[in-house]
């Protein structure tokens, strides 16, 4: 080949490599910045898909002559210091009530903000039950900026769900999510009117589902910011469906710290719809105190793991005491229903309808046995008990005999006002049993799973144990009862 067209080809064969290097370049350049484009969420379709049937809710109340006076307040935060409980700050007292600063008594005022969502065409609209608590007056803004007078419906407190009525029809509506379907990590995004700022979109994922925060429902925890007038607004996943309906935030200083809370929106639903129908909401009870079952006790009584709900008291005369639910046992299934911890058993008896028949399968002395119980209703706001006895109110005296325990045989008069079959009522307690709790006056009614009838039987069932082992006791105090472990002294 003559050296001119060597040349030439040398050349185009350069400029060609040269050419791909560049296209190469700039495809790995522009490679990072496609990615994180196709990662990142796109929201508006979202937001105009499900603003429209995202309304804005303020209410009124009338002031009375015994309000405490707090005009001083800005009116976006008040709905925050009711929810969580605050007090209100001191205020400077108004020299002259009735100035047309401040209303007289009967007169309306601006009482707090919130969101709400709309269920269906013909005007009926979710929120908090917070958001509308003690109102007056309930005002509904649309995303149209049309404003109706709203009727409350119904308000269940213990779930914090209500629901209003508006005279309207042909709205735009929310579609219902499968709460089931949500996963940990997914991207939501909640519409409300934080700070009265009306169709505020954010955004965030889901942290945690199931969280219980000690309220009748699991709650759905994201770290979506929501603020005061968030509250009753949707949370909405990326197909546009309402999972949840945001009700609380975690805060230390009032406002938003990366953690919030939604009420899943298949038990709001729930709710709503005997609001609806009934105007409030009808839950079954049993008539016990519980509480959460430790591992050490789970496996000191050979339970095995920490599940269940430990009765603490049986309400006398109540469906549990009838159905023989003793003080002691430990409720790990309703209906063939697990009860995996003892925030779990309200909820699902809380469910059932009041009448109906329901299987308890408790832990006792043991060995499982099935308690047929026939639920009752749950009154309105009732107290389910009274306070427990304060474990360490007492000094134990000194203490005599094994374990460091002098005991004594029940009489029949304490039988029956305990309502106990057996049991050895303590004298005094010192040691390793002053160390677990145990304290005079309270009863024991087993020593490991061993029923306890005497007191020279106790002697006889402890001379037996290990010594070099943890012994679990339920000890009976007054009506409640409860597993204290005695450990070995080292």
């Amino acid at each position: 080949m003559p050296p001119s067209t060597t040349s030439t080809a040398l050349a185009a064969g350069r400029a060609a490599f040269a050419a791909i290097a560049l296209s190469i370049g700039m495809l790995a350049a522009a490679a990072p910045h496609v990615a994180q484009a196709q990662a990142l969420p796109d929201f508006t379709e979202l937001v105009e898909k499900v603003g429209p049937a995202v309304v804005n809710i303020r209410t009124t109340e009338r002031l009375r002559a015994s309000r405490n006076g707090s005009g001083d307040i800005d009116e976006d935060m008040l709905e925050f210091f009711r929810r969580f409980g605050i007090p209100l700050p001191n205020t400077r007292p108004n020299p002259n009530p009735r100035s047309p600063e401040m209303p007289g008594d009967g007169e309306s005022r601006p009482r707090g903000i919130g969101s709400g969502f709309i269920l269906n065409a013909d005007g009926y609209v979710m929120t908090n039950a917070h958001v509308v608590d003690g109102a007056d007056e309930v005002v509904v803004t649309l995303a149209d900026k049309r404003e109706f007078k709203a009727k409350i419906i119904g308000a269940d407190k213990r779930s914090d769900v209500a629901l209003v009525k508006i005279d309207a029809s042909g709205l735009p509506t929310v579609r219902i999510g499968d709460v089931s379907k949500l996963k940990v990590g997914e991207w939501v995004i909640a519409i409300g009117s934080p700070f009265g700022l009306e169709s505020t979109v954010t955004a965030g994922i889901v942290s945690a589902k199931s969280r219980d925060t000690g309220d009748l429902l699991p709650l759905i925890q994201t770290d979506v910011p929501i603020n005061p007038g968030n509250s009753g607004g949707p949370l909405i996943n990326m197909r546009g469906e309402v999972v949840g309906i945001n009700s609380q935030i975690y805060s230390r200083s009032g406002g938003y710290m990366g953690i919030s809370f939604a009420i899943p929106i298949d038990e709001a639903t729930r709710v709503s719809e005997q609001l609806r129908t009934g105007g409030r909401v009808i839950r079954g009870r049993i008539g016990v105190v519980i509480e959460r079952v430790s591992r050490d006790v789970s496996e000191s009584i050979g339970l095995g793991k920490p599940i269940g709900a430990l009765v603490r008291t049986v309400e006398s005369g109540g469906p549990a005491d009838r159905a023989g639910v003793e003080a002691g046992d430990i409720i790990t299934k309703v209906d063939a229903r697990p009860v995996e911890s003892s925030v779990e058993l309200p909820r699902i008896i809380g469910g059932i309808k009041p009448g109906a028949k329901a299987t308890l399968q408790v832990f006792r002395r043991g060995s499982y046995r099935d308690v047929p119980v026939v639920v009752a209703e749950l009154e309105p706001d009732k107290v389910a008990a009274k306070r427990l006895p304060d474990r360490d109110s007492a000094k134990p005296q000194p203490a005599i005999g094994t374990l460091g325990l002098a005991v004594s045989d029940l009489t029949d008069a304490q039988k029956r006002e305990l309502k106990l079959k057996n049991g050895v009522r303590v004298e005094a307690a010192g040691g390793s049993a002053a160390r677990a709790g145990v304290r005079e006056g309270d009863v024991i009614v087993t020593v490991g799973n061993v029923e306890v009838v005497s007191a020279r039987q106790f002697e006889a069932a402890v001379g037996k144990l290990d010594k070099s082992k943890p012994v679990t006791l339920l000890v009976r105090r007054g009506d409640a009862a409860n597993f204290l472990i005695l450990h070995p002294a080292s």
